[in-house]
């Protein structure tokens, strides 16, 4: 893997219970096709010096293997479900190799579940060998720099849950999103490369795009190409689909590499 480019790299691009799902006697589940072979959504990203990664769900230490990757400089998070944070005490070989808490940026409700979920992260008293994160809060629309990478949050809604999108540069990295405000449409319309959720065919979800909603929304944004993530198994093999996308619309699948 050539780290000379400024890239991102879909660590992930599968749903909560991944694809496929222990147990479920489904075709898309039983595929021999790589490419429907999907761990839990995260995307790691090299950018001018800085290499870091979109949420750190459970099949981090297997992604950051099959992918070569053995150093990151910070971490930013879309939300605390589960399937997006539960990676974390994974991280322990990269602090302990750099001797510091492990940066991770994210929202302010975000920041205080990791504290819940990995109390002894932040022990006075520190284990030997635990992680320590240290935590940094952002808030909608109020752009940062970490290093010599320019961000900026998105407010995306995920069924009741405020979220966070992220933009940097020319990147929106959007996921488990059902709702976009007007104000964060505003701000990525027409960039160069969207990445967005699409969980699958069926009508109607809860708290996600499904495909035909995701389709609509890269319609009003026009970026010049669009990247789906967050798939399941119901949106069918990968191979079919990605005929009936628009010429500008990927199917996203795990080790798919693209450049920035």
């Amino acid at each position: 893997m050539s780290l000379q480019k400024d890239k991102l790299i879909f660590l992930g691009t599968g749903t909560s219970m991944g694809v496929p799902i222990i147990g479920l006697n489904n075709p898309v589940c039983k595929s021999k096709d790589k490419k429907d072979k999907r761990l839990r959504t995260s995307a790691y990203i090299k950018y001018n010096k800085s290499k870091f990664i979109l949420d750190c769900g459970p099949d981090f230490r297997q992604q950051m293997l099959r992918s070569s990757i053995d150093d990151l400089d910070f971490l930013l998070l879309t939300h605390e479900h589960n399937d997006h944070v539960l990676g974390l005490d994974d991280l322990r070989p990269i602090i302990h190799k750099k001797n510091q808490a492990f940066p991770i940026y994210g929202l302010q409700q975000t920041l205080d579940q990791i504290k819940i979920r990995f109390p002894y992260a932040f022990s006075e008293n520190v284990y030997p060998g635990a992680p320590r994160f240290k935590l940094f809060p952002i808030n909608y629309l109020n752009e940062f720099t970490i290093n010599d990478v320019t961000i900026l949050p998105l407010e995306i809604h995920h069924g009741k849950l405020p979220i966070v999108g992220y933009k940097i540069n020319d990147l929106v990295y959007i996921t488990d999103a059902n709702y976009i405000p007007e104000t964060t449409m505003n701000q990525i319309y027409k960039c160069k490369n969207l990445i967005i959720n699409s969980l699958h065919q069926e009508k109607t979800h809860h708290s996600h795009f499904v495909l035909s909603q995701t389709l609509e929304i890269i319609k009003e944004i026009q970026p010049k190409r669009a990247f789906l993530t967050h798939i399941s198994h119901k949106m069918g093999f990968h191979e079919e689909v990605q005929k009936q996308l628009p010429k500008n619309v990927y199917l996203a699948y795990d080790e798919l590499e693209i450049e920035l």
